[in-house]
């Protein structure tokens, strides 16, 4: 095994990408390459037949130990468009539910001639701890782990950006909201550094922006008006009561009244900014109707990227050896 491989597991010998379990420790032409996959899959979506046929005969596992419809749909038609298997598995209610440990269930899974499992589980290290013991054709895909990452998220989020903003290093971008929790703000981190973004701020209460950013090159901002001057990008996070113990906010009121994205708030960005969310959106909490549905969102065109994005992220995986 090379120092390479040892340093970021994602990796093999040739620096090819072999598992996406984070965008922390990316090369920067890893991330390139799979926007620019990405871009050629983009007009399959619009063909009458919806298929390629780059994973023939390959099986992709979908193991949800965590809820997440959205993310689950998107990869299924990912891996359906490029002509895959997929089965998909509602862990939380079957064999771990039943006492099975997560690498017990791997291998079975494995006996079945799985050549990808794509990941969601609460438990930060989950998908890193399954790439580690997997066969070593099968790929993994970390599909959103605790606080930790959310790397396909992350990549779409930089698909979206490079789309409508071209060049990254002359960029301002605001990530605004419950960032604490937000696997989605930890990976548009690491990536939007990787990609050479002079200004990252990141926006919200201090009960909701964790301190260790600033070693990160993050801009910490608590007041929404600094936090929104001049911004390029808006990345909106929703709020996740699910993961807040205790209160951290005074009121969803209160906090759209300070944090919430609103035309007046908008107003302060430049006149050409893009605003995003990860969705699910909560309207009225962290993002107006008006914002949301209007001529800066790019919340739809996301979604239409992220098919595209996790469609390139297979098909890349699957064409190299461990």
């Amino acid at each position: 095994m090379t120092m390479l491989s040892k340093r970021n597991p994602q990796l093999n010998k040739h620096g090819e990408l072999v598992h996406l379990l984070s965008t922390e420790g990316l090369p920067r032409a890893v991330i390139h390459q799979i926007l620019d996959t990405a871009g050629t899959f983009l007009s399959v979506n619009d063909r009458e037949v919806k298929k390629v046929p780059l994973l023939r005969g390959k099986s992709v596992f979908n193991l949800f130990f965590e809820n997440s419809t959205r993310t689950r749909t998107t990869f299924e038609i990912a891996a359906k468009r490029l002509s895959a298997d997929v089965i998909n598995l509602d862990i939380a209610r079957s064999s771990t539910a039943k006492g099975e440990t997560l690498l017990d269930t791997v291998a079975n899974l494995s006996a079945m001639h799985a050549d990808m499992f794509v990941v969601r589980h609460s438990e930060s290290g989950a998908p890193y701890l399954i790439a580690q013991h997997c066969a070593p054709h099968v790929h993994v895909v970390n599909a959103g782990d605790g606080r930790h990452a959310h790397p396909t998220q992350g990549l779409l989020d930089m698909y979206t950006i490079r789309h409508y903003k071209k060049d990254f290093t002359q960029l301002t971008v605001a990530i605004v909201g419950d960032i604490v929790h937000s696997r989605v703000a930890r990976s548009d981190i690491h990536a939007l550094n990787i990609l050479g973004v002079p200004e990252i701020r990141a926006v919200g209460p201090k009960t909701l922006v964790p301190g260790d950013l600033k070693d990160m090159g993050v801009r910490v901002c608590h007041d929404m008006a600094e936090g929104m001057r001049d911004a390029d990008v808006i990345i909106m996070l929703r709020l996740q009561n699910e993961r807040m113990s205790g209160a951290m906010l005074p009121s969803a009121g209160e906090y759209f009244k300070s944090f919430g994205l609103t035309p007046e708030k908008l107003a302060l960005a430049k006149p050409d900014a893009i605003v995003m969310h990860p969705g699910p959106i909560n309207r009225g909490v962290e993002i107006s109707s008006s914002v949301a549905d209007g001529q800066h969102s790019v919340i739809l065109p996301q979604v239409t990227f992220g098919i595209a994005v996790r469609m390139a992220v297979m098909s890349i995986l699957a064409g190299n050896e461990a």
